[in-house]
């Protein structure tokens, strides 16, 4: 089984659960996070074609505190799309992706890389 790590550019997820936005900026943001995976996908030139993958966004907020692992779905759904979008699997449905649960790392200002995806195939 390989495993490549994307890394993803925002500090902070750039869609939650528990956001409010309008659906034009929800819309934006979820083109920004799909172009930007398949984007690097390309760059490090991730396989296209592949059976089965598994899927999940790492996330190493800058401080310690309570937090909702599953609030990260609606970005690590976009992100899966862009993967989608990429070519790896044809389609983002259980017999091609295994979606676990985003992680929550414990808070550490000094990391440059606050989110990446980490898929394995």
């Amino acid at each position: 089984m390989t495993t490549h790590i994307i890394p993803l550019s925002w500090g902070t997820p750039p869609l939650t659960a528990n956001q409010r936005k309008h659906w034009r900026e929800k819309a934006a943001l979820t083109r920004a996070v799909r172009t930007e995976v398949a984007t690097r996908a390309r760059a490090q030139k991730l396989p296209t074609g592949l059976e089965r993958v598994t899927v999940r966004l790492h996330y190493v907020p800058a401080q310690n505190r309570r937090r909702d692992p599953s609030n990260l779905m609606p970005t690590q759904k976009a992100a899966v799309d862009g993967l989608v979008d990429h070519g790896l699997v044809p389609d983002d449905c259980p017999p091609y992706v295994t979606e676990e649960m985003p992680r929550v790392h414990p808070a550490d200002r000094s990391v440059a890389l606050r989110m990446w995806l980490e898929v394995a195939a």
